[in-house]
């Protein structure tokens, strides 16, 4: 996930949109490859597999070949991390990660002109996770006019409440960019019913308290905390934060529709760097057995 001022820093049927708390329909809300995805794998029964990669960690380049390697792999969206210098909900995995984009000179700017040009190459439905800071600094009408443009689809915002989302949520809106919502364990009913309400896409659900980054076991109480989201929104469910192996994976996505991997993935990045080749089979291995996993 970058700071902007400190270091500048596919698929399937659209569905038919449902009718937000404002009252939009499908004539005025619109529909994304968010909306496409999800709607694929309800008709097809299936699980979603949503992976996570930081993007410029190993170049912009090599970014663009992971992309399109897990998708190939099976991811069904992907998120691109855009790199930030206090990354206050991630582990050190991302934090590592974030620091060699930044140190290699990776920008939001940057980021948009990758994904501009992998659009060239590929449908999948892509979403950027970034902290609140740098769309704030580079101006939330431009930036959502501009990411609309090069073909992102979705915006996670970690440290944007619910409640103050709505001059951001407001400018994606107009160019039928998603914002995606949290909810956490921690969550009061209310705080549930508000993120249910303005949900769109999908419900980002955290799994467990705290930053990201692979865990062994399973977090309690998780099933009752679902049935507490399922009771606010009919929006996708998809659960993160935590979960590393395909094991995880399939006990996950029977809770929710669709499971987030990240620091697993990064990790691999990080350790097979210098050897592209390798890195980009290792992940996509990875990835694979994620979602073979989850379709069973």
């Amino acid at each position: 996930m970058s700071d902007h001022p400190r270091a500048e820093t596919g698929n399937g049927a659209e569905r038919a949109a449902q009718t937000f708390l404002s009252g939009e329909t499908a004539a005025t809300d619109g529909l994304n490859r968010i909306d496409a995805a999800f709607d694929r794998l309800r008709r097809e029964n299936g699980k979603g597999l949503i992976t996570y990669i930081t993007a410029g960690d190993a170049g912009y380049e090599a970014t663009a070949d992971l992309v399109l390697a897990m998708e190939q792999a099976g991811a069904d969206l992907i998120e691109l991390g855009v790199p930030f210098s206090d990354p206050m909900a991630d582990g050190p995995v991302i934090q590592q990660a974030s620091r060699r984009a930044l140190a290699g000179g990776t920008t939001l700017t940057g980021i948009l002109g990758l994904v501009r040009r992998l659009r060239e190459r590929t449908q999948v439905p892509l979403l950027l996770m970034t902290y609140y800071n740098p769309v704030l600094h580079y101006g939330l009408a431009v930036f959502a006019a501009e990411a609309a443009a090069a073909g992102v689809d979705g915006l996670i915002v970690p440290d944007l409440p619910v409640e103050e989302s709505g001059p951001l949520l407001t400018e994606l809106q107009a160019h039928r960019v998603r914002l995606i919502p949290f909810a956490a364990p921690t969550s009061t009913p209310e705080r549930l019913a508000r993120v249910g309400q303005l949900a769109r896409g999908f419900v980002y659900c955290v799994s467990l308290t705290g930053v990201t980054g692979a865990r062994e076991g399973l977090p309690r109480d998780l099933e009752e905390f679902m049935r507490r989201v399922r009771i606010c929104t009919d929006r996708p469910l998809a659960i993160g934060f935590g979960i590393a192996s395909p094991d995880q994976a399939a006990l996950m996505s029977r809770l929710g529709d669709a499971v987030i991997v990240g620091s697993a993935i990064v990790s691999l990045i990080e350790r097979y760097a210098a050897d592209r080749e390798t890195m980009l089979q290792q992940v996509s291995a990875l990835v694979g057995s994620l979602k073979r996993a989850i379709s069973l």
